[in-house]
């Protein structure tokens, strides 16, 4: 899948630390600013627990699970937009992703600098927001240029875009991200070509102490409040704590979190949080050879679904013979499922559900 999530922040909130856990790799980390420069770029498997069930059901010779990906991105700073701190580097890297998962630190630490001095969530959320805005307003204004021409010689399209980059202007301008203008059907095109950081949809992690893993502190309720406001999500991690699971084998690992009370690790729940937030589902094929999870957009029909496996699946697609993981679960097999007229045969534009369990019928 192309579609991923771009982890950003300030520098020193605990990206790498929360991306090498993710991923189980070794970007660098250091207490200082810009530590990472490049993007570092991770395949993560998506938790799915309807994979075990199939695999006990099946035996495959081979599993594989769905996968997203996550992009580490550098710290922001301060002037980004005006290109401190590598800012239009780092904020060209923020335009190639699809979504953005904005990591604030929750912690105070003497050892750790902070770059604006003072650890406080609301004003490093709207310093980030202030720079992704800024960098928006400038695409705006190069657009507008261009279209305000066309418009006034009456050219409908033209009129359309103008009035569309106009209210965007407007709510930028006021400080208001992208995303919380509302957009007509007939804009969304023009809407999506622009690109605009602040259009990206955004899930908040408050990076915390160990200690405070429960319930959270003052820190981490300010970042609550922030995201309530937006009507974004945001979820409470332990870096530290990830780093530590990430460490251990899986046995050991689901140890750690029951001696720490926890049934699910923060990195499963911002994993889930996010294939949500890009709008993603999971469909399997299934068989004695391979188990494998696929991850498509939701509202994918079942031609393009086949695509995702071999475009010659797509190129000489027949049917899609399909039942339900739930049904499968209830029923226990294959054979009672056909027995009970729970096999379905979908033509190219149905619509792919989560959780669909699809055999392609096609011509070679």
């Amino acid at each position: 899948m192309a579609i991923n999530c771009g982890i950003i922040g300030l520098p020193n909130v605990g990206k790498s630390t929360i991306f090498n856990a993710l991923t189980r790799s070794d970007a660098a980390i250091a207490n200082y600013p810009f530590c990472t420069v490049d993007p570092n770029t991770g395949i993560v498997t998506v938790p799915d627990k309807r994979i075990d069930f199939l695999c006990d059901l099946y035996q495959p010779k081979k599993i594989s699970p769905s996968h997203m990906v996550f992009v580490d991105i550098a710290g922001l700073v301060a002037g980004a937009s005006q290109g401190e701190g590598l800012g239009n580097q780092f904020l060209s890297h923020i335009r190639e992703v699809d979504a953005l998962v904005h990591v604030v630190r929750c912690f105070d630490d003497p050892e750790i600098i902070h770059v604006n001095g003072t650890v406080d969530p609301k004003s490093d959320v709207e310093l980030i927001t202030t720079e992704l805005i800024l960098r928006d307003l400038e695409t705006l204004d190069k657009r507008l240029h261009k279209t305000e021409k066309k418009a006034r010689s009456g050219d409908k399209e033209a009129i359309l875009e103008a009035n569309l980059l106009s209210r965007l202007k407007t709510a930028l301008s006021e400080g208001h991200s992208a995303r919380t203008v509302s957009v007509a059907d007939e804009e969304i095109a023009i809407l999506n070509e622009l690109t605009l950081l602040t259009q990206k949809p955004i899930l908040y992690v408050g990076n915390v102490p160990e200690d405070d893993i429960e319930k959270g502190n003052a820190f981490s309720d300010a970042l609550m409040q922030v995201a309530k406001e937006e009507g974004a999500e945001c979820l409470i991690i332990s870096g530290k704590i990830e780093a530590e699971i990430a460490s251990l084998s899986p046995e050991d690992g689901a140890v750690f979190l029951e001696e720490l009370g926890l049934t699910e690790t923060g990195l499963a729940r911002l994993i889930h949080a996010s294939y949500k937030m890009l709008g993603l589902l999971t469909f399997f094929t299934v068989g004695a050879d391979e188990v494998k999870g696929w991850t498509i957009l939701k509202e994918t029909p079942a031609v393009e679904a086949a695509g995702k496996i071999h475009s010659d699946i797509a190129r000489g697609f027949i049917r899609a013979e399909i039942f339900c993981y739930q049904d499968l679960v209830e029923q226990g097999n294959d054979k009672a499922i056909k027995e009970k007229g729970l096999l379905r045969l979908e033509g190219k534009d149905y619509l792919v559900q989560d959780g669909d369990c699809v055999y392609f019928r096609f011509n070679v």
